[in-house]
């Protein structure tokens, strides 16, 4: 049987993003891996209900220039918090925070309840029930 067992993103500040997501979303975070021989290291995330994002920090890699206009590549992380009342307190804590929420909590087209917002970096986050 097939699944998704993690999503992995670039990033420059490993240790604050992986703050972002301990703090926000209540993710655990595994032991830092580190090939020096490649100048590569990263962490892998877990979320409660089992999902995992990695997160992996290389000199080399470029950054996007304008987080808040969709580009080809990853489009968003969609993380689930259990409630509507979550969504609403967590995006709010967000704001109070200052970090830019680019869709503030409402339900879609599709029937979801959600609010966008970037994390430190610039990826979108899509917090949801």
């Amino acid at each position: 049987m097939a699944g998704i067992r993690h999503v992995a993103i670039w990033t420059k500040d490993l240790e604050k993003i992986r703050g972002f997501y301990i703090r926000y979303f209540s993710a655990s975070s595994g032991k830092k891996y580190i090939n020096p021989l490649k100048k590569f290291s990263s962490y892998l995330l877990t979320f409660q209900d089992g999902g995992m994002l990695e997160i992996m920090h290389r000199p080399d890699i470029s950054e996007i220039k304008d987080p808040v206009n969709e580009h080809i590549g990853l489009a968003h992380i969609a993380i689930g918090v259990g409630s509507r009342e979550e969504v609403m307190d967590i995006t709010e804590k967000l704001q109070n925070n200052g970090f830019q929420v680019i869709g503030l909590p409402r339900v879609t087209g599709d029937g979801f309840f959600e609010s966008v917002v970037l994390d430190p970096e610039g990826n979108r986050v899509e917090i949801t029930v």
